[in-house]
């Protein structure tokens, strides 16, 4: 119990008491449990309930892509009867539509004697609700009403409910938010996990340690969790050999700090696995893997990618060019040897200046729907500036018209045209026929 109120962030008894008070005047039917990833919404939720001992089905909706699949999950779950090599398969009921839905979950707590508990339904990754029908989640939200048994559905999400969409039809949930741990609670948290071979003081100096460098960077548990394991061999390797002991803290720093700033350049992106990167910290090498230190994917928002293709070619190819590449009539082409060998390599020279009006110009010809003008697209620029992929050239108060310069490679800008579908090479100037 000790570890629920660890992980519940000593708000617990509060989110716990929500719970247990509500029951007696009537529980809401619905509620959203909603704050970043590892924040303990799924864990706190899930023991809570049972600690209750009440009837409960726990579904992540990304696992259901349709909502036939998401209702008979849940009949599922409530019913014991889950799809296995025992039973061929079989499934509790055929579900398609959301009145099949509340006549089955009726009956099914009708045959349970269910009548005078409550039923918990929760949802995890709630979000991807919102690509479904638009009926689904005012059902949701009022399936006690519906179904008129005492029914509470649980929305887990990561975004707050007013980007939900929510319009008519709706009843808004109880809305519970779970902070960020802070750095305290972190190191509380992952102490847990010391290995038996060293005292939980050791561990704890050396999470200490972990923290203070990837806190700025990182608040997510898992992905903390997930360093400090890979990275705790490389801490004790001193210890191992012989050459220090666990109160050696300053020379156990020195062996590890360069290791540990070489790790915050990756943190998210598992380039390499976990063996892979505790072969390359035994190596002597002083650079980082190939793939660490040249990414050739990056994960970027869709418009995104389409903003950085459309800086690369304004970096690339001349003015002169684009009523050739993206304009509907361009008119006749002429180019001639001489000024065609007078031209040196733009791949040669560098990237080249442009102005924000000539990115929106090309960005907008080159994606296949059409985008709004809005301050989310001019966000996302000012994103590829901090991710260093772009460039601001010139002072930070040049409203009027920002220049930038692209700062990415060819073969980088090929394997993000890929993503999307894009060729880019046919809108380069010094490629193009």
């Amino acid at each position: 119990m000790e570890t629920l109120f660890l992980l519940g962030k000593g708000n617990a008894n509060q989110k716990i008491s929500s719970f247990f008070v509500t029951e007696l005047a009537g529980n809401p039917s619905s509620y959203l449990h909603y704050g970043h990833s590892s924040t303990g919404k799924t864990f706190l939720s899930r023991k809570i309930i049972e600690a209750k001992g009440a009837p409960q089905a726990f579904v992540n909706c990304i696992e259901c892509q349709s909502q036939r699949l998401l209702y008979e999950d849940i009949l599922g779950e409530l019913s014991g009867m889950l799809p296995c090599v025992q039973n061929d398969y079989a499934r509790y009921a055929r579900c398609e539509t959301a009145n099949d839905f509340v006549r089955l979950l009726k009956n099914l707590i009708a045959n349970e004697k269910w009548e005078k508990e409550t039923v918990y339904i929760v949802l995890d990754n709630a979000e991807r609700l919102r690509n479904m029908e638009g009926h689904i989640l005012p059902v949701f939200l009022r399936l006690s009403e519906l179904s008129d048994c005492n029914v509470c559905v649980i929305l887990l999400t990561q975004i707050i409910w007013e980007k939900f969409n929510a319009t008519s039809g709706y009843l808004d949930p109880v809305k519970i938010n779970f902070p960020d741990y802070s750095k305290n609670e972190l190191l509380q948290i992952m102490t847990l996990d010391a290995p038996k071979e060293y005292s939980v003081a050791f561990y704890s100096s050396y999470v200490n340690l972990l923290l203070s460098i990837f806190h700025m960077a990182c608040r997510d548990l898992s992905e903390l969790r997930h360093l400090a394991l890979i990275n705790f061999p490389k801490y004790i390797e001193p210890i191992e050999k012989g050459d220090a002991t666990e109160g050696d803290a300053h020379k156990l720093w020195r062996n590890i700090e360069p290791h540990l700033k070489k790790a915050l350049q990756t943190v998210f992106l598992r380039e390499v696995s976990s063996s892979q990167w505790e072969q390359y910290q035994l190596s002597d090498t002083s650079t980082l893997p190939p793939l660490l230190s040249a990414r050739a994917h990056v994960e970027l928002p869709f418009y995104s990618k389409f903003l950085l293709i459309a800086a690369y070619l304004a970096s690339y190819n001349p003015a002169k060019s684009d009523r050739r590449f993206f304009a509907k009539s361009h008119g006749k082409i002429r180019q001639t040897k001489r000024m065609k060998k007078a031209e040196t390599s733009s791949q040669l020279t560098g990237p080249k200046a442009f102005q924000l009006e000539r990115l929106m110009a090309i960005f907008y010809s080159i994606v296949d729907v059409r985008v709004a003008p809005t301050a989310h697209i001019f966000s996302q620029i000012s994103t590829l500036v901090t991710l260093q992929l772009l460039s601001q050239i010139g002072s930070g108060d040049q409203l009027d018209a920002p220049k930038y310069r692209c700062c990415v490679s060819l073969d980088f800008i090929r394997s993000v045209a890929r993503t999307v579908n894009f060729e880019v090479m046919k809108y380069l100037y010094e490629f193009a026929a």
